[in-house]
């Protein structure tokens, strides 16, 4: 499976570089645009082998049963981040943070992704740009749609958290978020009060809290036709 994600390197510099793969959908017609999902992976995930960053926490065999290149016709961007390196530069035991300087993988990140649906040979459809990520992937979801609340179609943060200051910026994006009430890692409450801060704001977003689940609740997320379906149905107006 890992096969159809292509590896590729970004060299910003001599000393920062990038890893990504990419995936197409299983069949691109001349003329038709396609959705992209953008995937955050978890801690696990790092490192410099361009593999572990879909090969952790099962986010690879999740997306081909989901059918992301196949069912939903949908291209897949997958960032590494290196070892000892994070997508936001918080602690994850906080209960709250102020959205900090951007890092160097979230940067580079964002840039690739601008650069490959800039390649018209992608044919990627700009109003359907989706944005999914899990535990560390989860922040980095947060932090994504913080800083360009504008750009992306919907967005799916797992067992993560945000800066609750900025959520005035999140009410027009469709988000459903997921944790697990019994999440040790990362507490529940990271969840909630990002979705009690753009719900007070005027927002509508989404959040399952999956009760005696720990901190995969990645799993409940992945194995849900309704999200899916959900999250591939959102076009921005």
């Amino acid at each position: 499976m890992l096969n159809f994600y292509i590896p590729h390197l970004f060299e910003k510099d001599e000393e920062k570089t990038f890893l990504y793969r990419t995936a197409t959908p299983e069949k691109m017609e001349k003329g038709k645009k396609y959705p992209l999902l953008v995937f955050f992976h978890g801690a696990g995930g790092r490192g410099n082998n361009n593999k572990d960053q879909l090969l952790d926490a099962g986010g690879l065999a999740a997306f081909e049963k989901a059918g992301v290149r196949t069912k939903f016709k949908s291209h897949l961007f997958a960032g590494q981040v290196p070892k000892g390196e994070r997508w936001v530069n918080v602690h994850w035991s906080l209960l709250g943070h102020s959205m900090p300087k951007i890092s160097d993988s979230m940067s580079m990140a964002l840039q690739m992704v601008d650069t490959y649906i800039n390649d018209q040979k992608n044919q990627v459809d700009r109003n359907r740009i989706y944005v999914m990520g899990l535990s560390m992937g989860g922040y980095g979801t947060w932090d994504a749609i913080q800083r360009k609340p504008n750009f992306f179609a919907a967005a799916v943060p797992i067992c993560g958290g945000g800066d609750v200051s900025l959520a005035h910026k999140l009410t027009k994006i469709p988000i459903w978020a997921w944790h697990g009430d019994q999440d040790k890692v990362i507490k529940p409450s990271r969840s909630r009060e990002m979705i009690n801060a753009i719900k007070k704001a005027g927002g509508t977003p989404k959040y399952s809290e999956i009760k005696d689940r720990g901190h995969n609740s990645w799993l409940d997320c992945w194995s849900s036709d309704k999200l899916w379906n959900w999250l591939y149905s959102i076009s921005k107006k």
